[in-house]
């Protein structure tokens, strides 16, 4: 089996999530394979940027997911275990790389991309980081005297 590292973005503009959907018409987070010796928030930045067209800031680390699948391409089974990070953007601003497969997408209100998102360990991830990302807003609130 084939193990790759990869990192990725949960991405909030105010009460709002970004989230797209691929060739396979499934509805995710975008995310990237670390490669030599990138380090993985520098690729959650860049995936987001590139497949995405955000400008996006790391708020916090949010955690790790991991699955596996069958390679089509490869004529074997990959593991991914990618490394998420909170990100922030001041824009709903977004311009999706039509060239990686991507279609469709946006920034949606939690509950409408709970509803889309396509794998439940996504949806799992989206709430933590929402979770996470209210806290650190309301810890920032209180330290700025807003």
């Amino acid at each position: 089996m084939l193990t790759r590292i990869c990192a990725g973005g949960v991405i909030f503009c105010n009460d709002r999530v970004f989230i797209m959907k691929n060739d396979k018409d499934e509805w995710v987070l975008p995310k990237g394979v670390v490669r030599n010796k990138e380090i993985s928030r520098d690729v959650a930045l860049n995936r987001v940027n590139h497949e995405a067209g955000v400008d996006a800031q790391i708020v916090s680390p949010a955690g790790e997911t991991n699955y596996e699948f069958y390679s089509q391409t490869r004529k074997m089974p990959v593991c991914n275990k990618v490394d998420w990070f909170i990100m922030e953007s001041n824009s709903e601003d977004f311009s999706l790389n039509k060239d990686e497969g991507f279609q469709e997408g946006g920034f949606f209100s939690i509950d409408e991309a709970l509803e889309k998102i396509t794998y439940s360990q996504d949806k799992s991830l989206v709430r933590l980081a929402y979770r996470k990302y209210n806290t650190f807003c309301k810890q920032n609130m209180t330290a700025t005297g807003s």
